[in-house]
């Protein structure tokens, strides 16, 4: 489980560090930083896929994504005593990005390329990466280290060079995750790796979850929701199939799916209704049931992830389905961490009469994303390596 996540220099996020716990709750205005919190977590991810200088560049390149805002915000600017104005930059560009887990730790900076060296302008290069143990940063704690293009890796107290030829737009997870000579790169990657994401279901009148589809099992739903006939079939057969009986009654009440299959191994819903003297199609379903649907077989899962993130998953749900929405997530929450940004109140009201859930209120002061009511003590440890 992550226990901080910290970045720095990312959109509208100067520099935040938060404290996370087994279910989240990201909250907080129209344009508060929910939604670029987002996507630092995905760029993230994409640390571990090869995907994080394309995912960069797709936005613009650094020039685009990077803060703003000055270096500083003095006292004197945030108590409005001088207006905000940059001055001439001390440190050098860099976007950084890193998390802490019980067991270890990833960082990764981001900086401009050299000019003139490239017609790849648009291309940010990885200057600096970092796994280390535990769940803070200390130089006694690195375990592998990659500073420009040379990677080493800590045996014991002795630090052996592994490569001084890494291409700066490649991260240490693509040149060297070899589980037997770097354990600790290939755990850390195929941790990333796991994380899901859930932020679109196509739920229109042509959406492939409404038409049968061809059927393998799946104990992971695509992210568009294509194969959710096999991935219900999947945990009827292999997964927790009392759950997902138990949340269609709960969204539902007198209903009940059943997935339905042809000789040519394609995959159909029907919904029974009651009242009705015939199910419902997948292509009869309305949005809202459709994606609740959708939604319980994302967080059913039968093979849950470390981490699984839905980005506003009221969308299209009656106010009345989110207590139940909610009950599916803290389900879920056993078995995965559950990150959920949300500005629907009677969701974010269900989630916080649970226990477990952790409570991140954003706001933005200054043009910065912070988190609501945080002070030094509430924050966690956090030291970058570079």
């Amino acid at each position: 489980m992550l226990t901080t996540l910290s970045i720095a220099n990312y959109r509208s996020i100067m520099s935040l560090t938060l404290p996370l716990g087994s279910l989240n709750l990201i909250t907080g205005p129209n344009g508060s930083g929910k939604s670029n919190l987002y996507k630092a977590l995905r760029l993230l991810a994409k640390t571990a896929s090869g995907g994080v200088v394309n995912s960069l560049a797709e936005e613009g390149g650094l020039h685009s994504t990077y803060w703003a805002g000055p270096e500083e915000l003095t006292n004197a600017m945030k108590r409005g005593d001088v207006d905000i104005q940059g001055t001439q930059r001390k440190n050098v560009v860099r976007l950084k990005l890193g998390f802490a887990s019980e067991s270890f730790g990833y960082t990764i900076s981001l900086g401009l390329p050299i000019p003139h060296q490239s017609a790849f302008t648009f291309d940010p290069e990885i200057k600096h990466e970092c796994i280390f143990n535990g769940p803070a940063y200390r130089p006694a704690t690195a375990l592998v280290e990659r500073k420009g293009n040379i990677v080493k890796i800590r045996h014991d107290r002795q630090w052996e060079v592994v490569t001084q030829h890494i291409p700066n737009f490649d991260s240490l997870f693509d040149a060297h995750a070899d589980p037997s000579s770097a354990a600790e790169v290939f755990h850390v990657r195929e941790m990333i790796r796991s994380w899901r994401f859930y932020d679109h279901f196509r739920t229109d009148a042509e959406a492939p979850a409404r038409k049968p589809q061809l059927g393998t099992r799946t104990p992971v739903l695509h992210h568009d929701g294509r194969d959710l006939a096999a991935a219900l079939q999947t945990i009827i057969e292999i997964g927790d199939r009392k759950a997902l009986d138990t949340a269609i009654e709960d969204a539902f009440p007198g209903c009940r799916l059943r997935v339905v299959t042809t000789e040519d191994s394609r995959f159909s819903l029907e919904f029974y209704q009651k009242g009705l003297l015939r199910p419902l199609t997948g292509a009869e379903l309305s949005d809202g049931t459709l994606r609740f649907i959708l939604w319980i077989a994302a967080l059913l899962t039968p093979r849950p992830p470390a981490l699984m993130v839905l980005n506003e998953p009221e969308t299209s749900l009656h106010p009345d389905l989110l207590p139940a929405l909610a009950r599916l997530i803290v389900h879920a929450s056993r078995n995965s961490q559950i990150w959920v940004i949300s500005h629907a109140n009677r969701l974010i009201n269900a989630l916080n009469k649970h226990e477990e859930c952790h409570w991140i209120e954003l706001e933005k002061h200054l043009g910065q994303t912070e988190i609501k009511g945080q002070g030094i003590l509430d924050t966690p440890s956090w030291h970058w390596p570079d």
